[in-house]
C-alpha cells in the first residue's frame, strides 16, 4: 500500500515508509528463523547453546535500516536543494499511513509482549522498531498536511514540509538503530548491565561465604550463565561446603530468573582458625591422621609435640620421609611453630584379623576382673572383644564410669587400665576402651 500510494503521490516521505516496511519484512522475516535456531538445545559445539543468533539477527536488522537511512537522507537533501518533485496529498496516502499506524501499534504491543515472556532480544528489538514506526508514520502524515496547507494557503515553501518530514523519519530511524545496534553489540561481546555485578556478589553473599572472588556472567540469547568463584573455611566439610553453593545458586537465580549458575568453592584459611585447626587440616590434606597435640611456649615460638598415624604397611624409611614432608609443610603454613617433634604409629589399619583362642579370651577377662578388683576401679567392664593380629592379642572392651566425671578422669583412669593389663598379658597388642555413662549401657 505504501509503495503504490507513494509511486501515485511522489511523497518521499511516504516512499521512505514504504521502503522502511520492505525491510521490516526482511528483518521479521530473518528474526523467524533466528528465533527458531537460538531455540535449539545445546550440542557438543554450542555448549552455551544457539541464543547468539538472536543477537546476529538484531545486529543485521540494524544495518538494514542504517542502509535505508542513508538513502532516504539523499533523497530528501536532493529535493529540498536540487531538484523538484509534485507532491500529491491525496485521502489515499493519509488512509494508507493512517492503517500503517494501526497495524504497527498492534504487531509491536503483540511483539512486546511475546519479548518479556520469553526474554527474546530478536523480539524486543522488534517490538522497539514497530513502535517507532508509529512515530515515523505520525511525522510522514504531518509533511503531507503540511503539503496540503501549501495548496491552499498558497505558501510554496511547505511544500518542502514532505523531504522534511523524510528527514525526521530517517533521524528517528537513525537514532532507534544506533540504540539497538549499541546494545546488540553489547550482547555480543558478553556486556553486562551496570551493578549487575555487585548485585550477583551481594546475592551470593550467603551464610557460609567468606567473600565472592569472582562474578563473570553472560548471556546467550533468553539464556543466562553466571560463573561464580566463592570461599568457605577449610575446615568446611564437604557436604557443607555443597550445600553453600547450592545456597548460592538458588540465591543469584532470586536476582536472574532461570539462570544457568556454576559456583566453585574455594578453601581458605579464616581469621578465627586456631593453630590446632591448621594442623589439623593440613595433616588431613596430606593423608595423615594426628591427636595428642600438644603446644608449648619456648622463649617466644611455639614448640610442637603430636602423635602421627601412618599406614602399617609403612617401613620406618617411608613413614620418616612422610613425616618429614608433613614438618615441613607445617613450618612453612605457620612460621610462628619453631619446634616440631612428631611420634609416628601404626594407624591400625591391618585387616588380616583373626578369632583369639579360648585360652586367650579366658586370661584377658580373668586379668581385666582382676586389675578392677585390686586397683578398685568404679569400672564395669563389658561387650569384650579379644582377638588375635598377627602375633599380638587385640583387646577392645566398654567401660562403664558416672556420666558426670570429667573426661580427662576418664582418660586418666582407662590409662592405668591399659598399663595393668600390658604388665600381666603377654603380646598385649592395641587395647581399646570406650568409656560411657551407666544409662547408655542399661539402653
Amino acid at each position: 500500500m505504501k509503495l503504490a500510494v507513494g509511486l501515485m503521490t511522489g511523497s518521499l516521505g511516504i516512499l521512505s515508509e514504504a521502503l522502511h516496511s520492505g525491510l521490516d519484512l526482511v528483518a521479521a522475516a530473518m528474526t523467524l528463523v533466528a528465533v527458531r535456531i537460538s531455540g535449539q538445545p545445546a550440542d557438543r559445539e554450542h555448549t552455551y547453546g544457539h541464543g547468539k543468533v538472536e543477537n546476529l539477527s538484531a545486529l543485521f536488522e540494524t544495518v538494514l535500516l542504517l542502509v535505508t537511512c542513508v538513502w532516504i537522507i539523499y533523497e530528501a537533501i536532493q529535493r529540498l536543494f536540487f531538484k523538484s518533485v509534485e507532491v500529491e496529498a491525496s485521502y489515499w496516502a493519509f488512509l494508507t499511513m493512517g492503517v500503517s499506524i494501526v497495524i504497527d501499534i498492534s504487531r509491536s504491543r503483540a511483539l512486546a509482549r511475546v519479548a518479556k515472556k520469553y526474554d527474546s532480544q530478536a523480539l524486543e528489538a522488534d517490538a522497539l522498531h514497530f513502535s517507532t514506526d508509529i512515530w515515523s508514520s505520525t511525522v510522514v502524515i504531518i509533511g503531507l498536511i503540511c503539503v496540503r496547507a501549501a495548496e491552499g494557503l498558497g505558501l510554496a515553501w511547505l511544500v518542502k514540509a514532505d523531504a522534511l518530514a523524510a528527514l525526521a523519519v530517517a533521524g528517528i530511524v537513525v537514532y532507534v538503530s544506533l540504540a539497538l545496534g549499541k546494545r546488540t553489540v553489547v550482547a555480543l561481546l558478553d556486556g553486562v548491565p551496570a551493578g549487575l555485578r555487585d548485585e550477583i556478589a551481594h546475592a551470593a553473599n550467603v551464610p557460609g561465604v567468606l567473600e565472592v572472588k569472582q562474578v563473570r556472567v553472560r548471556r546467550s540469547g533468553p539464556e543466562a550463565f553466571a560463573d561464580l568463584t566463592v570461599t568457605v573455611s577449610r575446615d568446611t566439610p564437604l557436604e557443607r561446603a555443597h550445600d553453600v553453593a547450592s545456597a548460592v545458586e538458588a540465591s543469584v537465580r532470586q536476582v536472574l530468573h532461570g539462570t544457568d549458575v556454576m559456583v566453585h568453592v574455594d578453601p581458605v584459611r579464616a581469621e578465627d582458625e586456631g593453630i590446632l585447626d591448621a594442623i589439623r587440616l593440613l595433616a588431613a590434606k596430606m593423608g595423615l591422621g594426628t591427636h595428642s597435640i600438644r603446644l608449648y611456649d619456648v622463649m617466644g615460638g611455639l614448640s610442637v609435640e603430636m602423635h602421627l598415624d601412618v599406614r602399617d604397611s609403612l617401613s620406618v624409611a617411608e613413614a620418616h620421609d612422610l613425616a618429614a614432608r608433613f614438618e615441613s609443610a607445617l613450618r612453612q603454613s605457620l612460621p610462628e611453630v619453631k619446634r616440631i617433634v612428631t611420634h609416628m604409629e601404626p594407624a591400625g589399619d591391618a585387616t588380616a584379623t583373626y578369632r583369639a583362642t579360648l585360652a586367650d579370651e579366658r586370661q584377658a577377662l580373668a586379668e581385666l576382673h582382676a586389675i578392677s578388683v585390686e586397683m578398685g576401679l568404679r569400672c564395669k567392664p563389658h561387650e569384650v572383644t579379644v582377638r588375635r593380629v598377627g602375633g599380638e592379642l587385640a583387646l577392645s572392651f566398654h567401660c562403664t564410669v558416672d556420666g558426670n566425671a570429667p573426661i580427662t578422669d576418664a582418660h586418666t583412669l582407662t590409662e592405668q587400665v591399659e598399663r595393668a593389663l600390658r604388665s600381666r598379658v603377654p603380646h598385649l597388642g592395641r587395647v581399646v576402651i570406650h568409656v560411657e555413662p551407666p544409662d547408655t549401657q542399661e539402653s
